[in-house]
């Protein structure tokens, strides 16, 4: 797999769950998203936000949130934006039968608080296409500023009432 997402099998993803099972698919998805052409790459992202990001969260949505973000930082991956959104989308997502699966989540969200900070400052490349693609500086941009504003303003019952998460390099 290379250096990104090289990480990905030290991840015991056969023991954790997604929405519809075991999570033993999931490397497999991230990979996808990584590497995909347009169609492939598309449809993965939608895939992990079915498995992953839609409520409620799972045991394995926290063991995938530092992918994401060494995906979103990842200037080949084609829709960045995209999982920016899935990002912020499992910021807002929870599991009130399994708080800490939410708050361990929404802290591998926060965690990658200066990674946002710096998508959402980054001058995008001269000459690259901006209008309507989801890769582009600007699209990039925005996206990254959403999910900033989110993570800055983040409150749910499984985080309320404990300590302040401090945001980690990433």
């Amino acid at each position: 797999m290379g250096t990104v997402l090289g990480a990905m099998r030290n991840v015991r993803w056969h023991e954790l769950q997604h929405a519809y099972g075991s999570a033993s698919q999931v490397p497999g998805v991230l990979s996808r998203i990584a590497w995909g052409d347009a169609p492939t790459s598309d449809e993965a992202l939608s895939d992990l936000e079915r498995w992953i990001g839609t409520p409620p969260v799972f045991d394995s949505t926290a063991a995938a949130v530092p992918f994401l973000w060494e995906l979103a930082a990842t200037d080949t991956v084609r829709d960045r934006a995209g999982v920016l959104d899935l990002l912020a989308t499992i910021l807002a997502a929870g599991n009130p039968e399994h708080p800490a699966w939410t708050r361990a989540a929404h802290d591998a969200v926060a965690a990658g608080r200066s990674t946002a900070a710096r998508l959402g400052a980054a001058p995008g490349p001269p000459g690259l296409p901006e209008a309507g693609d989801p890769s582009s500086a600007r699209t990039v941009r925005t996206a990254a500023a959403r999910l900033l504003a989110a993570i800055d303003r983040h409150t749910c019952p499984a985080c309320a009432g404990l300590p302040p998460r401090r945001a980690q390099a990433h």
